[in-house]
């Protein structure tokens, strides 16, 4: 007989053709079996008086107990990898690949054949070994799912240029009615804004809120004790939900949604054009009710709306009377320069905390750093990236006095300590090539050592030998220059020695005696 394997029902079905008086070229063209394998069955069959229509069909254990005989099973070939059957049928246990199951095979077990050979035994393995599920129910009101997708690519109407986009999809599990939303990031504070967002779509809040592990909302992924990233958390004592991560790579445990998140790819986004962001979303809202909602789910057999608005509407939580505030945490360390980053932006925190890690708690327009419990300082949150908020009281001193004693200052100060103060700080500022704001400052500065009465002298005798300049003011002051007696006196002197000729002028003629 042929290698093709038969089933017993079929070679029934074929007897009972057979005795109705079908030809085999009938049978053959009918696709139940070929003709020479059915010319073999007939004298089988005649032979064992299954052709005699006077008698019942003969059951599909008495065929499969005569044919059996006949059917000889194919020979196949050992795998090479049979000697090592029980190493790796503990290493699929452990779910390690077939690419690592090999590699230790050939290092450790000296086997010679391919990764192939490999590769085809663990799926038959796997294949004999099935793996079971319980399917999980959950009572209206009391759990959804949520997960993000791929969505399709949008172009921006100024730029032309493409903005990728995610679907957050939140299902109720018991109704299945969803909540769905286009965006273009998956930042936390997208995550909480989307789950505001279906919260208010609902109605309602559910008891759990089952997810991933998606960054935004788990800092730390563990089968057992899930670190949840601190403002999704406040997001769930604000609504009263519970958090339900999924163990890691097990995203059968939240089916509902990727059943969900799969149906919004494939039914809304094909053949839909967008102007931007904002049209998509009411595109979006406008299916979720009108297609979405009004299909009949192939699980439940009924439609997810009218399931969701007789039933279980009315099992979810209540929304919270006060709409809780969905802060932001990030821990961020204080830089050098007395500022810390947050979204790209910059705010400064007194600077004693330089080089800590503070907390940063951001809010729509506020953005407040703390150590552990306590506030220590407050801004209004900014929007442009690069902005930098800086309080002039949170910078060391020297930096405070720097960025207080402006030129105009300067020049207040100056007019305080006299007329030759001011024509000195005048010249100062007034350089054309470099900046001399440092020199200025560090000039009025000395009157805090020697007093004004001496800086004004000091100042008067630079500007008399025309070096208005930090360091000559600084020179005469240190070498009591301006308290020499009679300085008025010793000028006149100096103005009628060079009365008539040059200051640095010399006689010739004792410049050319021998």
């Amino acid at each position: 007989m042929s290698n093709r394997r038969f089933e017993v029902f079929e070679y029934r079905h074929v007897i009972d053709n057979m005795r109705k008086g079908v030809s085999d070229r009938s049978i053959a063209s009918k696709g139940l079996m070929g003709r020479a394998k059915c010319k073999e069955f007939r004298a089988l069959a005649q032979e064992q008086g299954w052709l005699n229509p006077q008698l019942d069909l003969p059951s599909e254990a008495l065929i499969a107990s005569v044919i059996g005989h006949s059917q000889e099973p194919l020979p196949q070939q050992t795998p090479k990898a049979e000697p090592h059957r029980e190493y790796i049928k503990r290493c699929v246990a452990m779910d390690v690949s077939a690419r690592v199951i090999h590699q230790r095979l050939v290092q450790d077990k000296g086997y010679k054949g391919s990764y192939n050979s490999v590769q085809r035994f663990v799926a038959k393995l796997k294949a004999s070994q099935p793996r079971t599920t319980s399917p999980m129910s959950y009572a209206p009101g009391e759990a959804a799912q949520i997960d993000f997708g791929k969505g399709p690519t949008l172009k921006d109407p100024e730029t032309g240029q493409e903005i990728k986009t995610w679907f957050f999809v939140m299902v109720l599990c018991w109704s299945r009615h969803m909540y769905a939303e286009l965006v273009t990031d998956q930042s936390v504070e997208t995550w909480l804004g989307c789950h505001r967002r279906a919260f208010e779509w609902f109605g309602g809040v559910p008891k759990h809120c089952v997810i991933d592990n998606p960054k935004c909302a788990i800092t730390k992924a563990c089968y057992y004790e899930p670190e949840v990233q601190r403002s999704y958390g406040d997001c769930a004592q604000g609504y009263g939900f519970i958090i339900s991560p999924c163990p890691v790579r097990d995203p059968q445990k939240k089916g509902r949604v990727e059943s969900g998140v799969k149906y919004v790819k494939n039914n809304f986004a094909p053949l839909r054009d967008f102007r931007n962001l904002a049209d998509a979303n009411q595109s979006l809202r406008q299916w979720l009710v009108e297609e979405a909602g009004n299909r009949v789910h192939g699980t439940t057999q009924t439609r997810p709306l009218t399931a969701f608005e007789d039933v279980e509407r009315g099992a979810l939580m209540p929304l919270p009377d006060k709409v809780p505030t969905l802060p932001l945490w990030r821990k961020a360390k204080v830089q050098a320069d007395c500022h810390i980053r947050f979204e790209r932006s910059y705010y400064s925190v007194p600077h004693k905390w330089v080089g800590k890690h503070l907390w940063v708690r951001a809010t729509e327009g506020l953005v407040e750093i703390l150590h552990e419990h306590n506030l220590l300082c407050a801004h209004i949150r900014q929007r442009h990236p690069g902005s930098r908020v800086t309080k002039k009281d949170h910078l060391p001193a020297h930096a405070q006095a720097y960025f207080t004693r402006t030129p105009q200052w300067c020049l207040e100060q100056a007019e305080l300590i006299g007329n030759s103060c001011v024509t000195v700080i005048t010249t100062l500022l007034e350089n054309p090539i470099v900046e001399q704001l440092r020199a200025t400052q560090a000039t009025l500065g000395l009157a805090k050592k020697y007093g004004k009465r001496r800086l004004e002298a000091a100042c008067t005798r630079a500007v008399a030998f025309e070096d208005p300049r930090y360091g000559t003011v600084k020179s005469i002051l240190e070498k009591g220059l301006d308290q020499l007696p009679d300085m008025e006196k010793a000028f006149d002197h100096l103005a009628q020695a060079y009365l008539g000729a040059g200051r640095y002028c010399r006689d010739p003629d004792k410049l050319m005696c021998h």
